[in-house]
């Protein structure tokens, strides 16, 4: 199995200025995702799509690919994670040959873990390369969820059994952002990793599926980094 590991790391950030090349628990932030890959048998090369110079440097210095700047046109906010994605598999692929499927790992979830990653391959593997993406458990069930209507508040719930106690709840899951896996007719043909049919990774620990999105997401993995 031929897997390409594509890490999206665009230089601009709105809410963690410079998140990518930031410093985490005394190194770049993006570093803690190429090493997560390092040496795993299935990842043909890890390829690193950015604007930013710094970021391409810091990449090709830890053994990561940068195919050239990703273009203006993949920079801007309207760009979204799979247009970048086609048009670095397209390019990888007329110079290096087909691949089985493409990994997209965020340099955002930095504390995924290479056990994680192997047992998300395996699934795609088993299930004969079916899409598969990273969930965890939801910490507020959508049952318990309410929307504002004329000031007043709605459930707002497309579960099929309510109830007061928790465990008597379905389990409910969120994507948190580590790990998507799908073959490139997928990338080639889909919008996004949200079609029903694709396949669960499940991430339990919180501390694998942090996500960093804000600057109070930052500090905590700074804690967790210490720790």
């Amino acid at each position: 199995m031929r897997i390409l590991a594509l890490v999206p790391a665009r230089g601009g950030s709105k809410r963690v200025i410079g998140k990518n090349s930031r410093t985490l628990g005394g190194k770049p932030l993006i570093l803690w995702t190429i090493e997560s890959v390092s040496s795993i048998p299935e990842i043909c090369e890890t390829v690193v799509s950015t604007d930013d110079s710094v970021i391409a440097d810091i990449a090709i210095k830890a053994g990561a690919t940068v195919l050239g700047l990703r273009p203006d046109f993949l920079s801007n906010d309207e760009a979204t994670t799979m247009d970048v994605a086609r048009y670095e598999l397209s390019r990888y692929q007329e110079n290096h040959g087909e691949v089985d499927g493409l990994l997209i790992l965020q340099p955002t979830s930095p504390f995924r873990t290479r056990e994680v990653i192997a047992n998300g391959l395996e699934i795609f593997r088993s299930s004969n390369f079916k899409t598969v993406v990273g969930v965890s458990p939801v910490r507020d069930h959508p049952s318990w969820v309410f929307v504002q209507e004329d000031k007043h508040l709605m459930k707002y719930s497309g579960s099929k059994k309510n109830s007061s106690r928790s465990q008597d709840l379905e389990p409910a899951f969120v994507l948190n952002g580590s790990f998507y896996l799908g073959t490139p007719e997928f990338i080639n043909s889909s919008k996004s990793f949200t079609v029903d049919g694709v396949l669960p990774l499940l991430v339990s620990s919180e501390k694998e599926s942090w996500d960093i999105d804000t600057e109070f997401d930052f500090q905590i993995a700074e804690h967790l980094a210490r720790n």
